[in-house]
């Protein structure tokens, strides 16, 4: 994966406990073109590699920005980008990647939770860019955690920003089945949030009646894994033969380590899609959150980073 070498070029707070980090090139010169959706692989100080979906207009190709959430409660991430880097400072990032991509269509809802703004947030600029058809649900805890309210305020699509606060009256919150309307063929939604955001909206648009094609959905992280039962399989490698055991409490990647054979990872949840390997014979155990349930269904590619096997032995085209 070619990696870009970036400097801090602004580090600003956004709103409680939210800070946006502008990179750049430390010579000035462009960066890789991305679009609406896209996210990189940051290399934060001390050693972990995270995904911040960039939340710039794609056209720039002179900065990129995210922006990180504060959470100690999180695996090391966020705090050190909030306590440990300063404008200035150097990191390391993958090219742009996007998986969230816009499909067009005749009118796009996007539906925020929190910090999963960020990649919505490029989606409204372009799509204001082109005078698209589309509203911004933009859902937060209260309006001092509500990141980008003034660039939003003085953007030419302020217009297109709904606001939803948990501490706001009954009357502003968000109301999906007013804010869906009748299912469209035509219409796509998008959300990006906690999961537990993501699951309301997504489960509320199929009871409604919406196609899964038209339902888009980028995760920012998984929830917890019930391990209490996991049993040791068989990995078989189908390039050599071998054959190798992970154990209960070790994932794929991590039981083939020490015999040479490395998968390429990053954020280690079954979020990214970095790591994705073929299977050729065998039941997964699905624990990811970017699979489809009809591409996990077909049990042709798994996430060796935290996904396991049904089956006792799992052949992977390595």
């Amino acid at each position: 994966m070619t990696q870009i070498a970036v400097k801090v070029l602004r580090k600003q707070q956004e709103a409680l406990d939210i800070t946006s980090f502008e990179l750049g090139k430390p010579d000035g010169s462009a960066l890789p073109g991305f679009s609406a959706g896209s996210h990189v692989d940051v290399q934060v100080p001390g050693g972990v590699t995270r995904q911040y979906s960039l939340c710039n207009d794609a056209a720039e190709r002179h900065r990129y920005r995210i922006a990180v959430l504060r959470d100690p409660a999180s695996r090391g991430g966020s705090v050190a980008m909030h306590d440990r880097l300063k404008e200035g400072d150097t990191l390391l990032i993958s090219e742009p990647r996007n998986h969230f991509p816009l499909v067009h269509a005749s009118r796009t809802l996007l539906f925020a939770g929190g910090i999963g703004v960020t990649p919505l947030l490029a989606m409204a600029q372009r799509l204001s860019s082109i005078q698209a058809d589309f509203t911004l649900h933009y859902c937060t805890r209260s309006a001092e955690r509500t990141a980008f309210r003034d660039e939003i305020a003085a953007s030419a699509f302020a217009g297109h920003v709904k606001y939803h606060f948990d501490d706001g009256p009954p009357s502003q919150k968000l109301h999906l089945e007013r804010a869906f309307g009748p299912p469209q063929a035509d219409t796509h939604l998008y959300v990006c949030g906690p999961t537990g955001f993501i699951d309301w909206v997504v489960q509320s648009a199929k009871k409604l009646g919406w196609a899964d094609a038209n339902v888009h959905v980028e995760y920012f992280g998984a929830t917890p894994q019930d391990t209490a039962g996991d049993k040791a399989f068989t990995v078989k490698i189908a390039s050599s033969g071998a054959t190798y055991e992970v154990p209960a409490g070790q994932s794929v990647v991590q039981a083939l380590q020490p015999h040479g054979i490395e998968i390429l990872t990053s954020c280690e949840q079954g979020v990214c899609g970095t790591c994705i390997t073929r299977v050729l014979e065998g039941e997964c155990d699905h624990r990811d959150l970017y699979f489809t349930d009809a591409e996990k269904a077909r049990h042709d590619q798994f996430t060796p980073c935290c996904s396991r096997a049904k089956t006792a032995v799992l052949v992977l085209d390595l």
